[in-house]
């Protein structure tokens, strides 16, 4: 349940700052968008000349929550008991849906939304409106 101890917005607006920032840089520094599925994707299966830099992209922000969790007591709280099967088939929706939304949240919703592309805009409501109905279909159909 949310408890409104939970609410800090000084450091979530301190975090987005840092999220903006440094999707602005990678855009100014590289001409590239601050997507994690499409950085991935280019590691994965493109044959580029900038894979070592998108599999740093995506080493630093998988490095970065490491260190978080490392260095801070209970930054994030741990979460146990979810059913490995709905958390496979969660992580291959995800999948299909950024292939097919061209791109996911951090993509869109962070850098399209930010260079005011309507395209973003449509798929950013489109995620939250799903990511919203399944929360509210999974907390009632799989919890006790």
């Amino acid at each position: 349940m949310f408890d409104v101890f939970d609410f800090t917005p000084l450091t979530a607006s301190a975090g987005g700052a840092l999220i903006g920032a440094a999707a602005a840089l990678l855009w100014i520094g590289t001409g590239r968008i601050a997507g994690i599925s499409g950085h991935l994707h280019g590691v994965v299966r493109r044959r580029t000349d900038d894979r070592m830099r998108r599999g740093m992209f995506l080493v630093g922000i998988v490095g970065g929550a490491v260190l978080i969790a490392l260095f801070s007591a209970n930054a994030v709280p741990e979460r146990t008991n979810f059913p490995t099967p709905l958390l496979i088939a969660g992580g291959v929706l995800v999948g299909m849906g950024t292939r097919l939304g061209s791109g996911c949240t951090s993509g869109h919703g962070v850098c399209g939304i930010g260079r005011g592309s309507t395209r973003s805009i449509a798929a950013t409501l489109v995620f939250f409106i799903c990511g919203v109905v399944t929360a509210v279909i999974t907390r009632h159909l799989f919890t006790g």
